[in-house]
């Protein structure tokens, strides 16, 4: 019998394994004799297949021989069987009727002629509609499983300190000199659920490289990342590993205080050390010979903490660490203020600041720059490009990628590629390897029609006969040729707006500030229209979102005036546009609740315009990754079609992919667009002005972002001493 799911799967290597487990059970269900099983298979294989219609066909076609096959069988096990009659009868003069081969001995026929129908129409509607609910919702329960797997993983986590002590052993740490730290696995295989991420992959880090690991949303990079933070994979034991996952836990520890407990055995050690000496205090007075033999045991084992302390320079803490977090934009005040006063934000800077401080042998950093403004970007991007060990960064910035990386690591269909060079050489090399292979894949298929044409002409030509079997026996002895790989394409689509008279949207004179007493905006003034294309950049705190909630309405001036015309529809993207979504529904129904008066075929097409296509529009948001979830987002925005956009920090948990439709599709809009980012590239192509946010004030500047982002860093160089 044909195994469905294992045709898909080699043909299809890029297909999700929900949708897979999903048509494999649909396919081999005893109960299923769907005539639509075609149909269905047809629509969800599409999205997996764009670039393989040939393919796609075949595996169809395979199908409906499959199918054809059950239903002959089906029909026959369900067939009536045959009876020996005892005697001859003249079936003239029987007076059976039609229906009485087709039961068990009861004349159905002759039974209801002389019976009226009792059967309620409308309730027997009612119970059919019932029934197929049910078996709808059994159908997509399925897909689901899966990702409520996921979540309840995610939700046992240790602490820091128990993760730290796990994954790097003091001995190991300490007796890592003169030992290779360079990193080479020929074959892992690494899985999460169901869902293959790698599969005899090859990895390969040379110490003190900076590796970029790129790809699309969805395929198992920040998975990757983890299963090496915990030694899933075989790292050796005296490599210490570190992972920027998540901020820290707010409490009142300062933030300072906060970066030197990061290396747990330093702060281990110390304590230590306080340990011994206040026991050694204690046993000053004693003059005995077990007391004496005590304070030698003690001074032996305070020796040993000295000198582990003085091997990892646990001195100078203090001092690193106060540096590290000035660069990342804390200044003095702000080092000495608790852990929970700080935003989600400046905790993510203060988790950065705590692995920097670590210096672990691997760092391992996922998308870094979310969560930081352009400034404290450009300082962290010339601080790495000095950084001694390695790091693995993932990140889909890409001039954070060109500064810092050294090597680009790509990985997709359950492998790793490796280049040499930043992400501008990996592109370059990448578009002509591929240009290369489609060269060579367009050669071979001439070569092998020209063997094939002179096949079919001379075959049965007694003169030329035998060359035409020459030429089989090559054809033959040919390996089966493959066409190239090809990325999918996206494209975003905004809606185009329908032209309203100025003024859209100003700011005059405004002022505002926040309970606190200080001042965060101070005579401001701003006009957006339809044309504009503004990029506002600065400082965390110089109140870049405050401006734009101001514009939103959300927050009202205290001073000055906001005028807005009647008709202007505002399109807002939040930085932390997930707290907008409900994790407890899929994509599909949130859109029909937010936006009723379509159908869910309606819905899911205008998620797919979206990058959401197949059965993850009916997945749980929960279940999404960060990048699905922006896409959401973005669905939703454009069903307001909006006159203006303002955008804060669009490009974060976006794909590269992702990024350029967005930027196409931003490019092609035809409303205002005002956008805080610290995407370098995405701002350079988005915005005509840039504005920068500093001190109270909005002022435009003259020159570009490259211009503004090196001033940050020469001033960055001036004040270090």
């Amino acid at each position: 019998m044909l195994d469905f799911g294992e045709e898909v799967r080699e043909n299809l290597p890029d297909i999700d394994e929900t949708v897979l487990e999903y048509i494999d059970g649909y396919v081999n269900d005893e109960d299923s004799l769907d005539e639509d099983i075609p149909a269905v298979v047809r629509e969800l294989l599409g999205s997996f297949a764009r670039s393989k219609e040939a393919v796609l066909e075949e595996l169809l076609k395979k199908l409906e021989a499959f199918l054809e096959e059950k239903y002959k069988d089906k029909s026959r096990n369900n067939a009536p069987k045959l009876t020996r009659l005892d005697r001859v009868m003249d079936m003239s003069k029987s007076g059976m009727s039609n229906t009485i081969a087709l039961s068990e001995g009861v004349d159905l026929e002759s039974i209801n002629k002389s019976k009226a129908s009792r059967v309620d129409l409308k309730k027997l509607e009612k119970q059919e509609l019932k029934i197929r609910a049910k078996i709808e919702k059994r159908s997509k329960r399925q897909p689901l499983y899966e990702g409520s797997k996921l979540i309840e993983a995610q939700k046992k986590q240790q602490s820091y300190e128990e993760m730290f002590m796990k994954v790097n052993s003091l001995d190991a740490s300490l007796a890592s000199k003169g030992k290779s730290k360079d990193i080479h696995l020929p074959a892992i295989d690494v899985s999460f659920g169901s869902n293959r991420i790698l599969s005899g992959a090859s990895l390969t880090l040379a110490h003190g490289r900076r590796y970029g690991l790129i790809g699309r949303n969805g395929v198992g990079k920040s998975t990757l990342l983890r299963h090496i933070s915990m030694r899933d994979v075989p790292i050796p034991a005296h490599i210490t590993i570190l992972f920027v996952e998540q901020e820290i836990v707010g409490d009142d520890t300062t933030a300072l205080d906060s970066v030197l407990k990061a290396d747990v055995w330093r702060d281990y050690l110390l304590k230590q050390e306080m340990d011994f000496n206040k026991k050694l205090a204690e046993l000053e007075s004693g003059d005995d010979k077990a007391t004496e033999e005590a304070r030698e045991e003690l001074s032996a084992r305070l020796g040993e903490v000295h000198t582990k302390l003085a091997e990892m320079d646990a001195e100078s803490g203090p001092a690193r660490a106060a540096t590290l977090l000035s660069g990342l934009g804390f200044s003095e005040a702000d080092q000495q203020m608790p852990t929970k006063s700080f935003s989600g934000g400046w905790r993510m800077r203060l988790a950065l600041a705590r692995a920097l401080f670590v210096k672990p042998a691997l760092l391992l950093l996922d998308e870094p720059s979310n969560h930081i403004d352009l400034n404290a970007l450009a300082w962290l991007e010339d601080y790495l490009q000095t950084w001694e060990n390695t790091i693995l960064v993932v990140s889909h910035d890409r001039a954070f990628l060109d500064a810092v990386a050294t090597d680009i690591i790509h990985q997709h269909s359950c492998r790793l590629d490796y280049y040499r060079g930043n992400f501008t050489q990996f592109y370059a090399t990448k578009s002509e390897r591929e240009r290369n292979q489609r060269r060579e894949y367009e050669a071979q298929m001439l070569y092998r029609q020209g063997l094939q044409q002179f096949i079919d002409r001379w075959r049965y030509n007694a003169n030329r006969a035998a060359q035409a079997q020459a030429r089989i026996k090559i054809l033959e002895k040919l390996p089966e040729l493959e066409p190239p790989e090809t990325e999918d394409t996206e494209s975003f689509k905004f809606p185009d707006v329908d032209k309203i008279s100025p003024p859209l949207l100003q700011l005059s004179g405004v002022d505002f500030s926040y309970s606190s007493g200080k001042q965060v905006l101070k005579n401001i003034y701003i006009d957006i229209g339809l044309e504009s294309r503004i990029a506002v950049v600065g400082a965390n705190g110089a109140g870049k979102s405050t401006l734009i909630k101001l514009l939103t309405g959300e927050l009202e001036p205290q001073a000055g005036q906001l005028n807005r015309n009647g008709r202007l529809r505002i399109g807002y993207f939040a930085q932390h546009h997930v707290d907008q979504l409900d994790p407890t529904v899929s994509s599909v129904a949130f859109l029909a609740s937010k936006f009723p008066g379509k159908t869910e075929l309606e819905y899911r097409s205008h998620l797919g315009a979206f990058g959401i296509t197949g059965l993850t529009g009916l997945q749980l948001i929960g279940t999404l990754s960060g990048g699905q979830k922006s896409r959401v987002a973005f669905a939703a925005l454009s069903l307001q079609r909006p006159h203006i956009l303002l955008l804060d920090e669009p490009s974060n948990h976006l794909d590269i992919q992702g990024i350029d439709a967005l930027m196409l599709a931003l490019q092609n809009f035809t409303g205002g667009v005002i956008v805080i980012s610290h995407d370098e590239r995405f701002l350079t192509t988005v915005s005509k002005e840039l504005w920068v946010c500093a001190e109270g004030s909005v002022q435009k500047y003259g020159g570009d972002v490259q211009a503004y982002k090196n001033l940050i860093v020469n001033e960055l160089k001036k004040s270090r001493p």
